[in-house]
């Protein structure tokens, strides 16, 4: 049994019963925004006009107010009758393998890693994408670029996993002019500039890493738009680059960055609690903002919830839960 898909462009193919949307759009030779794949990121793709769909199991990256808005995880979604689909366009880059040198490996945090590399090239890639590491024994790991695009020097920030097989070893034994091989640019987490809209933006961990390349990209933009940085994090040891952060406000026409901290000891005297909540204590309309969202999918999926009913406009919410850091093999 199959059912027809048609796109409001007039394209039309056909997907098999139990096929996910993701799979039958690539094999029709079309491409579609997609990063982990599961269900987590938050990478919607394909907006449903007409038609059902079904998912096996509830998607975590999909509250029911976004899915009766028609917003769809392609990824997940079984076509359940004939539809009528939007996929969302956006010119990017092809991905390209190359040999990166490794400049520095050093720490942020005790849990943080700063891994620095140098491409034999100038890097072309669109704030917020991420590149791959392909190792020896065929597996890969994803990093966000941390730093502005347009140069050979690019640097990440890692989250180190207990035990893990990368960041607890192969990543420890790398030194200076080592060599290893990655893949770059990928992903569609990416900052959106014809959006004209202030940017709300909410992060947590290592979701800093693209949030700091769009900014950094926004530096001396007299165009910029206002910005409002919320930073979840533990402790105020774990809030590192914050010096640096806060010296971008010289430097963006109108920027407010928020650390928020849900357990912090008595001497720490600026927000509490999560990233969602004390941006909803400052906004009352979300209606008119870009919202960016990148860190934990539970964050996530909470922050969409809770921007949601302050109005936020789901086609101006983007999205990336970093799933794919919590699945680093165990050693």
């Amino acid at each position: 049994m199959s059912f027809r898909i048609q796109l409001d462009t007039g394209e039309a193919f056909d997907v098999q019963a139990g096929q996910s949307l993701l799979s039958a759009v690539l094999n029709a030779s079309m491409s579609l925004p997609s990063d982990c794949r599961q269900g987590a990121c938050g990478t919607w793709g394909v907006k449903l006009l007409e038609g059902r769909v079904a998912y096996e199991e509830p998607p975590m990256a999909l509250t029911p107010e976004e899915e009766a808005a028609g917003l769809t995880l392609a990824c997940q979604a079984r076509a359940s009758s004939d539809l009528l689909i939007r996929i969302e366009s956006a010119v990017l880059s092809p991905a390209a393998r190359h040999i990166a040198n490794i400049r520095a490996v050093g720490r942020f945090t005790a849990d943080v890693i700063h891994l620095d590399l140098e491409l034999p090239e100038a890097a072309d890639y669109l704030p917020g994408q991420y590149m791959k590491v392909h190792l020896a024994d065929g597996t890969t790991r994803n990093f966000s670029m941390a730093s502005k695009p347009g140069e050979c020097a690019v640097d990440f920030h890692v989250r180190r996993i207990a035990g893990g097989r990368f960041t607890d070893g192969l990543l420890k034994k790398l030194k200076p002019d080592d060599r290893i091989s990655v893949e770059l640019p990928l992903g569609s987490f990416i900052f959106r500039r014809q959006d004209y809209r202030p940017l709300l933006m909410a992060v947590t961990g290592i979701g800093l890493a693209p949030i700091k390349c769009m900014l950094e990209s926004l530096l001396d933009d007299p165009d910029a738009p206002s910005i409002s940085l919320y930073r979840g994090m533990r402790k105020p040891a774990d809030l590192y680059l914050d010096d640096e952060i806060r010296s971008w406000a010289a430097r963006l026409r109108d920027f407010k960055y928020i650390p928020v901290l849900s357990r912090a000891d008595s001497a720490w005297t600026e927000r509490r609690g999560h990233v969602q909540d004390a941006a909803c204590a400052d906004f009352d309309d979300l209606s008119r903002h870009a919202i960016y969202l990148c860190g934990s999918p539970n964050m996530i999926a909470a922050a969409r919830k809770a921007f949601i009913s302050k109005g936020a406009d789901m086609d101006y919410v983007y999205a990336d839960g970093f799933h794919f850091q919590y699945q680093e093999e165990v050693t």
